[in-house]
C-alpha cells in the first residue's frame, strides 16, 4: 500500500529513526497517558508511542492514509482514528480530566499558527504539547522583546504556556525533504498566567493592532484605540515599536482598553 505525499495537505512524511527516537524521547509517553497525535502521516510517530502507551487517538484529515496508517501499525496497540480538520475538532470531547491530554503532531506549515490559535482554545483540557514546526515558526513562538522574530505569535503563546525550543530537524529526515528546517517544541500551559489580563479577547486584539504594521510607532498602530497621552500614562513611549515592548506592557496596553469600554 504505497501513498504519493499532497502538497494541499503539507504531507511530508518522517523517516529518520534517529530523529523519530529523539522525538519520542522528548514525549516521554507513559502507560496511561492520553496522547492525541495531530496529522499521524503513515505512523512514524504514532507506533513508537503505541508501543509505550498502548492507546493513542489521532485526527487525521487525509482518509486515503488512514487504511495505511491502520496496517503500519498493527498489533502495536489501540488505535482510535477521528476523521477530521483539526482545524475545526473539538479537542475538549477527548479529555476526561482537567489537563489530561498530551498533544503530539508534525504539524503541516500551512496551517501551523490557526492551529496553534485554536488550540489555545482547550488549554484547560491540556497538560502538555509537543510539534514539529517550521523552524521560523518555532523561533517566532520563543522569540524575545528587541528581536526580528518577535511579535503577535511568540507573545499570545508565551502568555498562554511555557514555550521551549527543544531541537533542530534537517530536511533530510522527511520525504519530500521540505525546502527549509524543522524544529521541535514544548508547551506547557501555564497554571497561572504570567501577567494580569482583564480581558483576554481584547488582549488579542491589541497585540494584532500593535504588530500589524511593524515598522510603524505604538501612537500610529494604536491611534484607532487609545490616544498618545494614554499610552504615557501607562509609563509606555509612544514613540517606540510594538517588537520593543513585554507582555507585561502589552497587558497594561489592553487592560487600559478594557476599562474603557466598560466605562463605556
Amino acid at each position: 500500500m504505497n501513498h504519493k505525499p499532497r502538497k494541499r495537505f503539507g504531507q511530508n512524511f518522517l523517516h529518520d529513526a534517529g530523529i523519530i527516537h529523539q522525538i519520542v524521547a522528548a514525549i516521554s509517553p507513559q502507560k496511561g497517558d492520553k496522547i492525541i497525535e495531530i496529522g499521524p502521516g503513515k505512523g512514524a510517530l504514532t507506533g513508537p508511542i503505541l508501543e509505550e502507551t498502548g492507546k493513542i487517538q489521532v485526527v487525521e484529515l487525509d482518509r486515503d492514509l488512514i487504511p495505511l496508517l491502520q496496517e503500519n501499525i498493527k498489533d502495536k496497540g489501540e488505535l482510535t482514528v477521528h476523521s477530521a480538520d483539526a482545524l475545526k475538532f473539538d479537542f475538549s470531547q477527548l479529555s476526561d480530566a482537567s489537563h489530561d491530554l498530551r498533544i503530539i503532531g508534525n504539524l503541516p506549515y500551512n496551517i501551523s499558527t490557526p492551529l496553534l490559535f485554536h488550540l489555545t482554545t482547550f488549554l484547560p483540557n491540556i497538560k502538555d504539547m509537543h510539534f514539529m514546526l517550521q523552524k521560523e515558526v518555532v523561533d517566532r513562538m520563543v522569540a524575545e522583546p528587541n528581536t526580528k522574530a518577535y511579535g503577535r505569535l511568540g507573545v499570545i503563546l508565551q502568555y498562554y504556556c511555557s514555550v521551549e525550543k527543544l531541537f533542530i530537524v534537517k530536511p533530510g529526515a522527511f520525504f519530500p525533504p521540505p525546502k527549509v528546517d524543522s524544529a521541535i517544541v514544548r508547551l506547557i500551559p501555564h497554571k497561572q498566567p504570567p501577567v494580569d489580563v482583564k480581558s483576554e479577547a481584547v488582549f488579542a486584539k491589541v497585540l494584532t493592532q500593535c504588530f500589524r504594521m511593524r515598522r510603524k510607532t505604538l501612537r500610529n498602530n494604536l491611534k484607532e484605540i487609545m490616544s498618545e497621552e494614554e499610552i504615557k500614562s501607562l509609563g509606555i513611549n509612544p514613540g517606540c515599536r510594538s517588537e520593543t515592548l513585554s507582555i507585561e506592557e502589552f497587558a497594561l496596553l489592553a487592560n487600559l482598553v478594557t476599562d474603557k469600554n466598560i466605562r463605556g
